[in-house]
């Protein structure tokens, strides 16, 4: 083990950096490093790429975290190692209610904890929530922007094709009966990742929130509404930007 770097993501500990946007795939850092000042990439191990820069001459690090809860963890837990207390996840989901159609953003007020990660951190009954403030800078950087969005409740899990195949699953009784549940609830989207940074975050004391783009929603192509899919990621990462140079001042 080098004592001198974290063990997964490899930055020196050394570092410090207060401020972190947190994107799933390791392809997206780039792009995302493309919105703030500086950029430069530090390190890339395994599923977590890091460039660190400047937002409002603030240091900020991009961090990707990987597919799921555990590497989003892991990523969290290591960043707050090095100074972070504020950190903004960018990512993807599907939409369940039928509000939210494809190529709208969602940003999550609190995610059901549909996933493994975050009960081995805190009791089941302890809610996964974003941090009050970061999702009011995400909503003000939405409307600045002129974004359609969403605020609520999102899902989080741990198997994607439980969602997409739960008919050919053992257990599709339990995924069918609990999707069915998340709709009648107003549950906004589907994804996999914002349960564990929220309670995470909330065990290591750092402010966390979340801004989503809604690839596709199912529900509304099972209506035969839609087919319609949007994967242009621009949106949702100019308004974790903006959110971010409002939480800096």
């Amino acid at each position: 083990m080098n004592e001198e770097k974290l063990f997964h993501l490899d930055i020196p500990k050394n570092i410090r950096v207060g401020y972190a946007i947190l994107p799933g795939d390791p392809g997206r850092v780039e792009k995302i490093a493309a919105y703030i000042d500086s950029p430069e990439k530090i390190a890339y191990n395994r599923e977590f790429c890091s460039v660190m820069g400047k937002i409002n001459g603030e240091d900020v690090i991009i961090t990707s975290t990987g597919i799921g809860g555990p590497s989003a963890a892991i990523a969290l837990e290591e960043l707050s190692q090095i100074g972070v207390k504020c950190a903004v996840r960018i990512g993807t989901c599907g939409g369940i209610n039928t509000s939210v159609i494809p190529g709208d953003l969602v940003i999550p007020t609190a995610a059901v904890r549909m996933e493994g990660t975050s009960k081995e951190y805190a009791p089941i009954e302890f809610p996964a929530a974003a941090d009050f403030d970061i999702v009011k800078n995400l909503v003000n950087a939405a409307d600045e922007l002129g974004y359609r969005y969403h605020t609520g409740i999102i899902q989080s899990k741990d198997s994607f094709y439980g969602q997409h195949s739960p008919q050919t699953m053992p257990v599709s009784y339990e995924l069918k009966n609990k999707w069915s549940a998340w709709k009648k609830l107003g549950v906004l989207a589907s994804e996999m990742e914002a349960a564990a940074l929220f309670t995470v975050g909330a065990v290591r004391g750092i402010r966390v929130g979340c801004v989503l783009h809604a690839l596709w929603n199912q529900e509304i192509k099972e209506k035969c509404l839609s087919e319609q899919e949007n994967f242009d990621m621009d949106a949702a990462i100019k308004t974790a930007v903006r959110a971010l140079k409002f939480a800096i001042g």
